[in-house]
């Protein structure tokens, strides 16, 4: 049997070759969220997990995503 991704969100910082950073949200499990991620950030890119929980109103701005489970998002800068 499959194993879940959970309903939660999992924040991710990935950092490029080049040294940029990104912040990328993954509707998984912390588990599942590296490898989720780095299957979709640029090639060569390294992950660590950020141990952050959203506020109230930045778990709405999350869930208005409207990310499935096992889905991943980059974060733009503002």
């Amino acid at each position: 049997m499959a194993e879940s991704f959970g309903n939660s969100f999992t924040v991710v910082e990935v950092t490029a070759d080049d040294g940029e950073t990104q912040i990328w949200i993954a509707a998984a499990k912390p588990s599942q969220a590296l490898t989720l991620v780095l299957a979709a950030a640029p090639e060569g890119s390294t992950a660590e997990l950020l141990d952050i929980a959203p506020t109230s109103e930045q778990q709405r701005t999350l869930e208005e995503l409207n990310l499935e489970p096992g889905d991943v998002h980059r974060l733009d800068k503002a």
